[in-house]
């Protein structure tokens, strides 16, 4: 027999453990009240015959207190349970020298592979790891209730991000950066003027960024609409400049050639210092500033046609990529891009349609940017368009006093994550029973989401000044709370779920891309959207309906349930869990299928949704790109492309991996001919698959065809 410890590690079913554990208890006991030695063995090989595949060590106390009751002995049976009781304490004095120090020999894979923006085996990186685990062990032991605790390590929820509770931080929020810019800010102690020039605002965004992420632990977005005024105020100063040097001298026509010239360079300059200074600045976290840039062309901007310029010019800067140590221009993991979609843009004749199909071209190189259709999430969000906080995470329609809509300086109080799956298994088909257990899951949610408030309830605004002091949400006075920005749907606070492919397989039997699991996914679908409608309206707090975008933690509570309930067909079998609402990888649909068919679940899951499809060789299909980007808006309100490319792992290169004049796999930059440092996926044969290692321990295509 298997059996699953508290720490979710599996060994051998040892029964001299049990032996050891009742001997313990016998020796605390008056002699009447002892078994004797042939008792305890007999115990011992009672639950050693059950032949179960797996057990949890509670489970295997449970029965060694079952036989003692048999046995009528209570007096032994509490000693036993208080051997029990003394043991969790001895667990709880200290938890985390383990994982500390398997961090600092970087063979805590856990903690390293949880963050792939952080480069978990840098000092700096490692300090704020180090940090982490203390939180998460304070969070387990001491902050949550016991009983939430529990249901994060058994899977059943996942309460995200305890590696920051133990701070008074909230999770991702939308950077008011119009009011920092126009009003000016406080950086370090130091203040930040509002700035004169395009360059000058650029710096000081990328400074607003770094200290915003440095004081919160999830993602932030910024409009970059907000600097159109800028580069207008930099077109403004060298026209005065080139009038004043050239008089009559020059003619209009040409005074305005060196004036675009020298705008050109400015707004070039400006929009390379955001890129580089994101991806060289390292906030106190051990990461890059998580940071979304949100490129949205709005009729009703008057400074739409400097935008369109900005916009032009990051996706060029992007398409071309940043160079690496290795001198390669390689695609830079931030800022996170998106690109909205509307009537001037969406590939129907639209005045901005070339700037449409400069992001395709990015995509297709860079797989960014994302797609908004401003269409669909007007239709969503009470004809409103906005940014999601990060990248996925969306807020709520709210109101100001004055009736006004107001999204940015809104943020994310937390999220806790609903597991699915495990709650289909444990109804053993029974869909009565699912219910019964979905709402029971979801009360602890709700007891965990409300952890998540409380602990920020009181909480000043001295503990980041850059948020509530100086305009990334709000401007309080030392000393204030920040608890109305808790209140009345201000912030969200977000129920997250991975999942619902496998749930439906479990209850009803087929995928949810069929009728029948189609009208049960749904179901349970407005049944998580209807609790978060309830809670509103019983705690008048922001709860919404968030389609996790935790990769990871598709892959944890399938290794929890596989550990805990074995390998089940189509669901633990895999390795992980589809993401939301998603459908499956290996289910064969075309792209518009399955943006058409997930879009139902975006409207439900108005916390946040991204759907994506993989479409293979983007490099050389733009025509198909740019029809499902035109699909996009027509069908689907956030989108995204992804695709399996080449790549070098000696230098970094994401081009095409050639096969030179001795049939050999070679990078083009590098020269690297050794295929284990390689990904590549498009062959002689075309497919399109993973790489794997054959019997002979070489690595071959996947292939039906020919085995290179």
């Amino acid at each position: 027999m298997k059996v699953i410890k508290r720490d979710n590690t599996v060994c051998e079913f040892d029964r001299k453990k049990i032996v050891v554990a009742l001997s313990k208890a016998n020796e605390a006991v008056d002699f009447e009240d002892r078994v004797t030695d042939a008792q305890i063995n007999a115990i011992a090989d009672d639950i050693a015959s059950r032949h179960r595949p797996r057990l949890l060590v509670e489970d295997i106390q449970d029965m060694v207190e079952e036989k003692l009751m048999e046995l009528q002995k209570y007096q032994l049976m509490k000693s036993y349970i208080l051997y029990r009781y003394e043991r969790a304490l001895v667990r709880k004095a200290n938890t985390t020298d383990e994982s500390i120090l398997s961090l600092i020999k970087n063979s805590n894979k856990d903690v390293m592979e949880e963050n792939s923006n952080k480069n978990a085996r840098t000092a700096s990186t490692q300090r704020d790891l180090i940090a982490g685990e203390v939180s998460k062990d304070l969070t387990r032991r001491m902050l949550l209730p016991e009983h939430i605790s529990k249901a994060h390590d058994e899977g059943a929820i996942h309460f995200h991000d305890a590696d920051y509770f133990l701070q008074p931080i909230f999770n991702c929020c939308l950077i008011n950066i119009k009011d920092m810019l126009d009003k000016g800010t406080v950086i370090n102690g130091k203040m930040i003027e509002s700035p004169k020039s395009f360059q000058t605002a650029c710096t000081i965004t990328t400074q607003i960024i770094a200290s915003v992420a440095s004081s919160q632990y999830g993602g932030q977005s910024v409009n970059i609409a907000h600097l159109g005024k800028y580069l207008r105020r930099t077109r403004e100063k060298y026209a005065k400049q080139c009038d004043e040097k050239f008089g009559d001298r020059l003619d209009a026509a040409a005074k305005k050639e060196i004036v675009d010239m020298r705008v050109s360079e400015s707004l070039k300059a400006g929009v390379q210092t955001i890129q580089y200074q994101i991806n060289t600045l390292m906030t106190t976290n051990g990461q890059s500033p998580f940071v979304t840039l949100f490129m949205y062309l709005d009729e009703n901007d008057e400074y739409i046609e400097e935008n369109a310029l900005i916009i032009e010019e990051i996706l060029k800067q992007r398409y071309q990529g940043i160079k690496n140590e290795k001198g390669v221009y390689v695609t830079p993991a931030f800022p996170k891009l998106i690109y909205v979609l509307d009537e001037n843009n969406c590939l129907k004749g639209g005045k901005y349609d070339y700037l449409t199909k400069l992001a395709v071209k990015c995509s297709s190189k860079r797989l960014y940017p994302d797609y908004i259709s401003a269409k669909k999430m007007r239709e969503n969000y009470e004809g409103n368009v906005f940014s999601p906080m990060g990248c996925r995470s969306f807020l709520s329609p709210w109101k100001d006093e004055e009736g006004n809509y107001k999204f940015e300086g809104r943020f994310n109080q937390g999220v806790v994550s609903i597991n699915l799956p495990q709650c289909g298994i444990l109804a053993k088909g029974d869909e009565k029973k699912f219910w019964e257990i979905l709402e029971e899951r979801l009360n602890l949610c709700y007891e965990a989401l409300m952890c998540r408030h409380n602990a920020l309830m009181g909480v000043t605004s001295d503990v980041s000044p850059v948020h509530w002091q100086y305009g990334a949400i709000a401007r309080l006075q030392p000393g204030e709370k920040i608890d109305k920005y808790l209140l009345d749907g201000y912030s969200t606070i977000s129920l997250g779920y991975i999942g619902l492919y496998e749930v439906t397989k479990l209850v009803k039997g087929v995928s949810h891309t069929e009728k029948e699991g189609a009208e049960f996914a749904l179901k349970v679908m407005k049944s998580l959207r209807d609790h978060c409608e309830k809670w509103k309206k019983e705690t008048g707090l922001g709860f919404g309906l968030y389609g996790t975008p935790a990769e990871s933690l598709c892959y944890r509570f399938a290794r929890i349930d596989e550990k805990r309930f074995g390998t089940i067909p189509d669901v633990t079998d895999k390795g992980y869990y589809t993401n939301s609402y998603h459908v499956d990888v290996r289910e064969n649909i075309d792209a518009f299928s399955k943006f058409t068919f997930e879009s139902q679940f975006q409207k439900i899951s108005s916390g946040g949704a991204i759907s994506y499809v993989e479409i293979p060789n983007m490099r050389h299909n733009l025509t198909a790109l740019e029809d499902v980007v035109k699909f996009i808006y027509d069908n689907i309100q956030y989108a995204e492309f992804n695709t399996k490319s080449d790549y070098c792992h000696v230098c970094g290169f994401d081009g095409e991996i050639i096969i030179n004049d001795d049939n050999e796999w070679e990078c083009p930059v590098c020269h690297n001919k050794d295929q284990r440092k390689m990904n590549v996926t498009r062959r002689t044969c075309g497919y399109l698959g993973e790489n794997f290692w054959n019997v002979g321990k070489t690595k071959e295509i996947k292939a039906r065809v020919l085995h290179l």
